[in-house]
């Protein structure tokens, strides 16, 4: 029997007390916290179910961490997880789905981008069996352009390097089952693309198209540096072929390189024509030095992946956990490894 079917006996005992579990990471999130609980809790009312919101605060710096503990006393459905400093999206949801512990898990932004109104069709997708509820964004309002585009684009280009099929156009807005809860929580790297990691699990998925909406309040926290940085992680995380790219160029620039060569011996010996040395020497150190450099820092940054993968450090640290406005859990080490 393999770790996974193992690990579903006691822990489904204490899921089945909940039936849905709403996990957000939330990371300077005043402004929009309130309007997000009480619409959301409009939603989970009306479906009758029993449930829980897992609040994870990323090293908040403004009031977040007060507004959660405020909604941990007056409801007793609210679990706040506090990590000890901003460890990253990726991590935050790591630390939200290691604490919830409904039968079926949702994955939504605070900021209400992703409708909470759209849960219960989300719910009835994971009813009729599917372990995995992908919400498609067919519109994004409230981005630029070049953002819609960029976006579009390359989630094309990661599947077209990618091992595994990550669905396009799709974020972390989702549905999970207790299965694919286990599954993941497998998964022991530590440099996460949760998008990523939720792929390559498998299971039966089912894929809803929706429209998402500007944020309701708020700024965002992405620029599109860190936009960039999380597209380059998703790529390196889930393909070698920028490696193998960078060896095809160096073979045509090889390839080239003899060709030129051969061109001005025969130029020289036919034509007569003295060699222009300097120019050319130049304009071939300047390009071959910069594809030396672009593919060592390629080269390195999956050197560097490996170096912090056997440093085996925890994904993330929880300075202390809040149920019923208690405190549960304290300063307490947690990785994948240690709920796998």
């Amino acid at each position: 029997m393999n770790a996974l079917v193992e690990k579903m006996g006691p822990d489904l005992d204490k899921a089945d007390m909940t039936e849905l579990s709403v996990v957000i990471p939330l990371y300077n999130e005043q402004e929009v916290i309130t309007v997000m609980y009480e619409r959301l809790t409009a939603v989970l009312a009306e479906l009758q179910v029993a449930y829980e919101l897992v609040l994870v605060d990323d090293g908040s710096r403004d009031g977040t961490p007060a507004m959660m503990r405020r909604l941990t006393k007056d409801d007793s459905a609210v679990t706040a997880v506090f990590l000890s400093r901003n460890f990253g999206k990726e991590a935050a949801l790591t630390a939200g789905l290691a604490h919830a512990v409904g039968a079926a898990v949702v994955i939504m932004d605070a900021d209400l981008q992703d409708p909470p109104e759209l849960i219960p069709q989300m719910m009835q997708a994971w009813n009729e069996g599917a372990d995995v509820v992908c919400m498609r964004r067919s519109s994004r309002a409230g981005e630029t352009w070049f953002k819609r585009r960029s976006a579009h684009h390359f989630y094309r280009v990661l599947n077209a390097v990618s091992d595994v099929e990550i669905p396009p156009d799709t974020g972390d807005f989702r549905l999970l089952s207790r299965k694919a809860i286990y599954a993941l929580q497998q998964l022991n790297e530590r440099n996460r693309y949760m998008k990523g990691l939720f792929a390559w699990i498998g299971l039966p998925t089912t894929v809803i198209e929706y429209d998402r909406m500007p944020r309701v309040a708020g700024t965002t926290k992405w620029n599109y540096a860190s936009l960039f940085n999380l597209a380059f992680q998703g790529i390196t995380s889930f393909s070698t072929a920028p490696l193998r790219l960078v060896v095809a160029g160096g073979l045509l620039t090889a390839f080239l390189g003899i060709i030129f060569a051969l061109w001005i011996v025969a130029k020289t010996l036919v034509f007569g024509d003295p060699v222009q040395g300097y120019p050319s020497l130049i304009a071939m150190i300047t390009f071959l030095g910069g594809a030396q450099l672009l593919s060592i820092g390629l080269l390195g940054e999956y050197i560097g992946k490996t170096y912090y993968e056997t440093k085996q450090r925890p994904v993330y640290l929880v300075h202390e956990v809040l149920k019923r406005g208690r405190v549960v859990d304290q300063m307490t080490a947690s990785s994948e490894r240690s709920h796998a």
